[in-house]
């Protein structure tokens, strides 16, 4: 079953800047019992904490913004830059510079879907999806067909189904991992996300097409738990996998 701490992972491989590879971990928890988490600066949160633009902008300092933006031929190409870090970051398990990163590219174009993605797959590290689908919501509204938003998008929404059973979750998952195949067949992760979505319907032949798909495309898309529990239910079709 997908979990909310392997969001991550199911987000963070595949697309021509990161992979979403649907290999899921279980959640471990180091810390202490009852241990308070300090505040975090608004900066390393999200859209500074839920802030507007123009609250952002005073926090982060105008001139200061100005100035960086002042490097770039435009302040869209300077967000594009500064998005296009942050997804580095995040591939180095650096997620607080690569917040401050996407966090950098929204105030300078609030318009760009990128730092919405990045900041979704950030907040997926959270107990449960709700504020990553929340931010790849907003995502989606600036770029209602980009194949990695509906596909990122669509996978928030099968786990929150994973944990919640609500039928709701799993319709609008399923609704989106097709547009996201529709605008790119080639999308290997989200054919594989689609896979378990049929498993969860208890579509199981669906679920194997899918699957072999995804494998057709990317061998690295392969979510070898679904495999599992797809072979506890119906034998791949094609013999495939045993």
């Amino acid at each position: 079953m997908l979990t909310t701490a392997g969001l991550a992972l199911a987000l963070l491989a595949g697309s021509p800047r990161l992979a979403r590879a649907q290999k899921v971990r279980q959640p471990t928890d180091g810390g202490q019992p009852g241990a308070a988490a300090a505040p975090r600066p608004a900066r390393l949160q999200p859209l500074f904490g839920g802030l507007t633009p123009a609250q952002a902008t005073a926090a982060y300092g105008a001139p200061k913004l100005e100035a960086v933006a002042k490097s770039f031929a435009s302040k869209e190409e300077a967000s594009a830059f500064f998005a296009t870090k942050g997804f580095e970051y995040l591939s180095e398990n650096q997620p607080d510079t690569a917040t401050s990163r996407f966090n950098l590219a929204w105030l300078l174009n609030p318009r760009n879907a990128d730092p919405y993605r990045g900041l979704g797959v950030v907040a997926s590290s959270q107990p449960t999806p709700d504020a990553s689908i929340a931010l790849l919501q907003q995502a989606l509204a600036i770029a209602p067909t980009n194949t990695l938003v509906l596909s990122d998008l669509g996978t928030s929404h099968l786990i929150r189904y994973g944990t919640g059973k609500k039928k709701k979750d799993l319709t609008t998952g399923m609704d989106l991992l097709q547009r996201a195949v529709a605008a790119d067949a080639t999308n290997a992760n989200a054919w594989q996300q689609l896979a378990r979505g049929y498993y969860y319907q208890e579509k199981y032949p669906q679920a194997w097409e899918a699957v072999h798909k995804g494998q057709a495309l990317s061998t690295a898309s392969l979510d070898f738990g679904l495999v599992s529990d797809l072979l506890a239910k119906l034998p791949d079709p094609l013999g495939t996998f045993k």
